[in-house]
């Protein structure tokens, strides 16, 4: 399995629990090497690698290295998503936009385009699963915070049901989660570190969502038990 921006957060909470369930792993980071490393030094079969998955050559490096090391993938996790400080529309440049779309859509689909020609039965592949990690902002379009990186996870989702149908019959199962309001460190990169506690209020479950809970999903579908299961989402949101 690869999984991207694997050091933290619900990436590496899905990184510990593939390889607490027999994965070798595949760790991205992007700068917290301790981060992905201590993912690691956990046990199992799991190697880091450093890689910036809106630069193309990063990304074939990516996977060189992983099926190098751990034979080719079978499972893809496409976490890894860039969040910026809140504000509105008018507020934004051009410079951001493009490092949000790089980021959460290019990247996901590089990352994708490489899982799929090593994957696919029609190149000699042996099939697998890829997830996107969406989110609840694509949905909701986080009026007044980031309207930007909400319109990024709404192509992912149009991204994630269009692959899925195209790789059907080749052996690949694409699908995605849609988190809600999880703790992890991306809402500090937002200027908001406890923005979960402020909004869980509108959650009818009336708390914030767990990583853990999120990574639950991941697995479930790349599991056999969601072999038939393809082009949709699962909601991690607490009902809303």
């Amino acid at each position: 399995m690869i999984v991207t921006g694997g050091g933290r957060g619900i990436g590496a909470c899905t990184a510990r629990l593939a390889g607490e369930r027999g994965y070798s792993v595949c760790v991205n980071y992007l700068r917290d090497r301790e981060a992905a490393a201590s993912i690691e030094r956990a046990g199992g079969n799991a190697i880091v690698v450093q890689a910036d998955i809106g630069v193309e050559a990063d990304v074939l490096r990516l996977f060189e290295t992983a099926e190098k090391e751990l034979g080719p993938p079978a499972a893809l996790v496409n976490n890894a998503a860039r969040l910026e400080q809140q504000m509105r529309l008018e507020e934004m440049d051009p410079a951001r936009l493009h490092r949000m779309f790089a980021t959460n859509v290019v990247g996901t689909m590089l990352c994708s385009r490489e899982a799929v020609r090593r994957m696919s039965l029609r190149s000699g592949g042996e099939g697998g699963a890829i997830v996107n990690v969406s989110s609840g902002a694509a949905l909701h379009g986080s009026p007044g915070e980031y309207v930007d990186y909400a319109a990024t996870k709404g192509a992912v989702e149009t991204f994630t049901v269009g692959l899925a149908r195209e790789v059907a019959e080749e052996g690949i199962r694409v699908n995605g989660v849609r988190p809600g309001f999880i703790y992890t460190e991306l809402h500090a990169a937002g200027g908001e570190p406890d923005r979960v506690d402020r909004v869980k209020s509108l959650v009818p479950m009336q708390r914030g969502g767990q990583p853990e809970e999120v990574a639950s999903a991941i697995l479930w579908l790349l599991s056999e038990e969601a072999s038939y299961v393809t082009g949709t989402f699962i909601d991690v949101s607490g009902g809303r």
